[in-house]
Formats: C-alpha cells, structure tokens, sequence
C-alpha cells in the first residue's frame, strides 16, 4: 500500500444529486454552474471528490436514471462547456468528479431502443432483451419488476416482450450483444478523455440476465418482486470479465476510480466484485442498513473487511438518493447528537466515506402527507407502503432566505420547513452545530493518515452502548469512542500516554468519562 495520498482511497467522496444542490439560473432545478458557485464551500468543507447523479439528457421518469444520450449533458443542467467548467474549477480546487452511469438500461425515448421497436430486421433490434410470448400470450417468464408489475411489456406492432428490470420507460440493453458491449465501454473513454476521474456504476450487476430467460424460484415476500429468489435476472457470471474489460480501460488512465451499486447482493457477493483486476470498490448496503447499535455497525464493519480480498479496499455510506437521510433515521426532532456519533463514525472507521449533500449539516427528508405531494412515480405506485423518495432529495439548505437560499423561485420539490435553522449560514456561525463538527473531524482525519489507511481493530469485541476501535498505521496507533447512549459512561483506556485530537491535551486520567453521545479521539504518543 502506497504511503501517497490517494485521493479514492484517502479523501472523502460527496454524493450530489444535482437537481436539488444549488440553482443558478433560476429555473427551480440545481444545475452545474450552481455546483460551480459551491465549489469553495466544498473545498472548505474538506471533501476530495464529487459524485454527481446522473446528468445525462433524459425523460426524467427516474429523474435522470433513464439515460436518452450517453455522451452529453441535459440542457436543464447546462451545456458541456458548463461541464468543462466544472472540471476545471474542481481541478483547481484538487476535487476530483465522479459520473454515474446507468448502463443497464435506457430510456425508452433513446434514439437505440426507437429503432430497435421499429423492426425485428433493424440493425438495433437485439440491442435490447426481446421475446416471444408464451403460446396463450403470457410473459416469456415470470420476471418481475422492482418498480411493480411484469418486468416485461408487450410490444403490438412486433408482436413480443422487451424486458425492463425498472420502470416499463426503462428497457434494459442486451449486454451480450459485442455492439451494446463496444459501444458502453467507449461511454468511459469519452468521458475519461473530458477529464473525468471516476465512475459509479448502477445496479451493474444486472447488466447480464440468465441466456435462457429461465424462471426465478419463489420465496415468502410482501411485494411480487420479493417473493422471487433473484438468481436468473441479476449476477450473472459473464459480469466478471466485463469488469475486467472496465478496469482495463480506466487503468489507461492516471488514478481513476471505479465503485459499482451491487443490486439485491449480500456482503460477501457484493466483495466479490472487488480486487485489482475488477472494480475498486463496491457499495455494501448492510452497514447503511443497521438500526441504531454500535454491535451492528461493528458486526457489518467486520463482516465486510473480512469478505473483502487483500487487492481491495473497503467503502461505507450512511444516506444517498434512494434512502432515508441518516438524521432522519437516527435522530429525535431537531437533536443532533446522533447525527453527529454517526459522522464521527463513518469519517473514522477503515474505508472511503461517502457522504451525501446535507449530511453535513443534519438534513432530514422532507415529510410526504399525501399522494398527490408524491414526484417520484415508485411512491405513487406504493403508495401509503412506501412514499417515494422525494423525502431524501430536498433542495439543499444554504440560508434562511426565501426557498434556503437554493433558487429564487420555488423549486421543483419543497425546502424543508426547519430550513431558517437548519442551514449552512447559520451553522458555520454556530460553534456547537453539526457542521462545524464535522468539519473538525475531516481536519483530523486529513492530518492523521492511520484514519485514512490505517489497520482497523475493536477496542471493545462485544459492544453494550460504546463502540470503541484503533486504527493503525506504523507507529501512529489512534483510538477512537463513540457513546451511542443517552447516558453518561466510562472507558478504561489502553496503556500508554493519550492525547486527544481534539482539545490536543494528555488524558492523565485512564478511566475516560463519556458523556452522552460523546465522541473521543485519542492517539498514543511516540
């Protein structure tokens, strides 16, 4: 392992839906020149890479992850100088830009699948995953779709199925066809060559679905789609040397960057796509999952630096644009306490932290009281069960101006009502708030690289309320104290002279008091 920085491996990646991030011209819709005019706060924040959801032309029946055109931006974005822009300035700023891809599937609206539906002779018709009916008519299989309904739709004027594992709007591509396969992997060099460092790739292993369309056995489930065990329609073994060819390509360039969203995988599954010769890293749900315990978080952490193989190098998350916000999950109200043990803790455990905008200043959803509120059309379709995920896209909170200083007029979902509080203004005033927090834990852990790269161990195997562990590096051996409760507890430090990271004074006293939801940082002395 190299001793350099490596911004990947070492930074801190901060996720940006780019609707909701900062508008600058005034349509109610964030755009890239408003990322633009945020870069400083960003750089001042401390982050080392941006991950934009996707900006690529599109419909908008996902809100961009129904691609329409692969190699330029949406108008209501911005123009490709605007992206170029961005680059440069990020550049300037030493923050590097991460594209998410959606290349298993496409719009319907894109210009491949228009022709494809046109004719079974037409050079694009195997582009996409098409198919008879059975004999009385019936889906080629018993598929379903994770957005509800059959996962295939009947075409009239071909007279057959087309597969779509998403919404009916977003067909997937047929990965087998060499042309879907040359034409993806020059979707990377077009954008390598513009500058980009990295990739997220959506639900990539499903590109590849069962040759023989073969039925999913059925298992106990609420929804359609859960009582199917998912073996023929995702994780197909010819997904491995297409990773490969993948990293191939990015190795072409200097310290690019590749993390897959592994769909309906397990810990051990989702590693497996990991190493030197595939991606570099993958995103393991379980930890963003756990319920509010430091044994869980601890028991996933563990599970998960164990699948992982020695050429791989481990990532966590705590909120993104599919999932309810970590304050919203974790905190009572407006109380930040929680929201500040879990910053702490995915800024200080052993793998890249992933942070998504507003996180750093305690975000919580948006609450959604009626149907007719709902934008996100999986929220309309489940509906009260499930509510969308509107709730964790909310523009973010800049002020406590009209719309929190996001756009001057009202923007395409609403500002949560907290916002003349809760908002980036008001916290860098306040000594005390979250986001002043956290930017004092990213200083540490930019000054202390055994936090970035450093060994990870429990300091305390079977945790009650405190999770404790040691990151080491060398001879830089740091220990670091979350109390996940409301009350106040001990801890019997290690032998050794400990100096907090904090307050930069020596512990005398070995049984350090913890006060509730207090976070310690300590390092030993050489």
């Amino acid at each position: 392992m190299t001793d350099e920085f490596l911004w990947w491996r070492d930074g801190i990646i901060y996720q940006i839906y780019p609707r909701s991030f900062m508008d600058a011209n005034d349509d109610g819709i964030g755009d890239l020149k408003g990322i633009i005019s945020r870069l400083d706060y960003l750089e001042n924040l401390g982050i080392d890479a941006i991950w934009l959801s996707p900006i690529f032309p599109s419909p908008d029946v996902d809100f961009g992850y129904d691609v329409a055109n692969y190699k330029d931006i949406d108008p209501k974005f911005g123009t490709m100088a605007d992206f170029s822009q961005l680059i440069e300035e990020a550049k300037r700023r030493k923050i590097h830009i991460i594209l998410d891809l959606v290349l298993n599937h496409t719009s319907d609206q894109h210009p491949w699948f228009l022709e494809s539906n046109k004719s079974k002779d037409n050079p694009y018709y195997d582009w996409y995953l098409w198919q008879d009916p059975k004999p009385n008519g019936d889906p080629p299989n018993n598929w379903q779709a994770i957005f509800g309904g059959s996962a295939w739709e009947y075409d009239p004027d071909l007279g057959q199925y087309y597969y779509h594992m998403f919404y009916k709007e977003q067909p997937d591509l047929n990965w087998r066809n060499p042309d879907i396969r040359q034409e993806m992997l020059d979707v990377f060099r077009f954008w390598l060559d513009k500058g980009v460092d990295g990739f997220r790739l959506d639900v990539f292993n499903a590109y590849f679905k069962d040759p023989e369309f073969k039925d999913n056995p059925p298992k106990f489930g609420i929804r359609a789609f859960d009582r199917q065990e998912h073996i023929h329609d995702v994780s197909q073994p010819e997904m491995m040397p297409l990773l490969k060819d993948i990293r191939d390509i990015l190795d072409q360039y200097d310290q690019t960057y590749v993390v897959g969203e592994t769909f309906l995988a397990d810990t051990e599954r989702t590693a497996n796509y990991c190493g030197n010769d595939k991606l570099h890293a993958a995103f393991n749900f379980k930890f963003a999952e756990n319920r509010w315990h430091p044994k869980r978080f601890l028991t996933s952490l563990t599970e998960w630096y164990q699948s992982l193989s020695v050429n791989a190098w481990p990532n966590n998350f705590l909120s993104n644009h599919d999932m309810t916000r970590t304050a919203s999950r974790y905190c009572f109200g407006e109380d930040d306490r929680r929201a500040k043990v879990a910053a702490a803790m995915l800024l200080t455990v052993k793998g890249t932290p992933f942070m998504y905008y507003g996180e750093e200043i305690g975000m919580r959803d948006i609450p959604i009281r009626k149907k007719s509120d709902i934008k996100d059309p999986i929220g309309k379709t489940f509906w009260p069960l499930f509510k969308g995920r509107d709730g964790c896209r909310s523009p973010m909170q800049w002020n406590d101006e009209e719309n929190a200083g996001f756009s001057i007029i009202e923007p395409w979902l609403p500002v949560h009502s907290n916002f003349n509080e809760r908002n980036v203004e008001s916290q860098t005033a306040d000594p005390d708030s979250i986001l002043n927090f956290v930017k004092n834990i990213i200083r540490i852990r930019k000054n202390e690289p055994a936090l970035q790269r450093g060994d990870f161990n429990p300091a305390i195997t079977d945790p009650g309320h405190l999770l404790a562990f040691t990151r080491t590096l060398g001879a830089d051996k740091i220990i670091v104290i979350l109390n996940f409760s409301s009350r106040e507890l001990t801890y019997q430090l290690p032998d050794g002279d400990w100096v907090s990271l904090f307050d930069n004074q020596t512990t005398e006293n070995k049984l350090l008091k913890i006060n509730p939801y207090q976070v310690h940082i300590l390092k030993l002395k050489d």
